[in-house]
């Protein structure tokens, strides 16, 4: 299967969406609300649509991390809301605090388009899962998850990444239907600090 093709962005332009990611946090703090952007400062590839999550990780522990998997926004204002949700509206985590804010590492995954996979069995799609490159997204029964490729960090084989997606799922480890959806996408990855 050919590559899933991510975004390209330079090394200003990634340093520029990290601005905004840590500016739309700072700006919570005061409106509740997360910083609103004037689009036409942006450079083209910033004011196009894409999907992204933001983490945030404090000493090495994660933090917040919140996103879309469907491009619906232009990608610096997609970033903006994602930090912020990613700071105070994560539901695993108490809000950012901002004496927490100057200790706080950022990163952004800009996604690249869903690609839907159609496996016959759980061997099958282990077979085709690409290591510390794939996020996965599955859902079934009313269930969805996703994992990130940065997911693959923390795990050490296809199986234990599909195991543990499928337990965030709730659908149980070594868990397989016939009308299992998932789907695969790959990330740009860039972080501050």
């Amino acid at each position: 299967m050919p590559p899933l093709p991510c975004i390209e962005l330079d090394q200003q332009q990634q340093r520029r969406l990290l601005e905004v990611a840590r500016r739309s946090i700072e700006q919570g703090f005061v409106t509740q609300a997360p910083l609103r952007l004037e689009l036409a400062d942006f450079d083209a590839e910033l004011r196009a649509a894409a999907a992204v999550f933001v983490t945030l990780t404090e000493a090495g522990e994660l933090r917040g991390c919140v996103g879309s998997l469907q491009a619906g926004e232009p990608l610096a204002q997609a970033v903006a809301n994602a930090a912020y949700n990613s700071a105070f509206r994560d539901q695993r985590f108490s809000a950012v605090r901002q004496e927490q804010l100057q200790r706080i590492r950022i990163e952004i995954s800009v996604l690249s388009p869903l690609q839907k996979l159609q496996p016959d069995s759980r061997a099958a799609l282990l077979q085709v899962l690409q290591p510390g490159v794939d996020g996965l997204v599955i859902e079934d029964r009313g269930r969805r998850a996703t994992f990130l490729p940065k997911v693959w960090d923390g795990i050490d084989s296809p199986t234990a990444f599909l195991d543990h997606l499928m337990q965030k799922a709730g659908l149980g480890a070594g868990y397989w239907s016939d009308s299992i959806c998932v789907e695969r996408y790959h990330t740009l990855t860039f972080a501050d600090n």
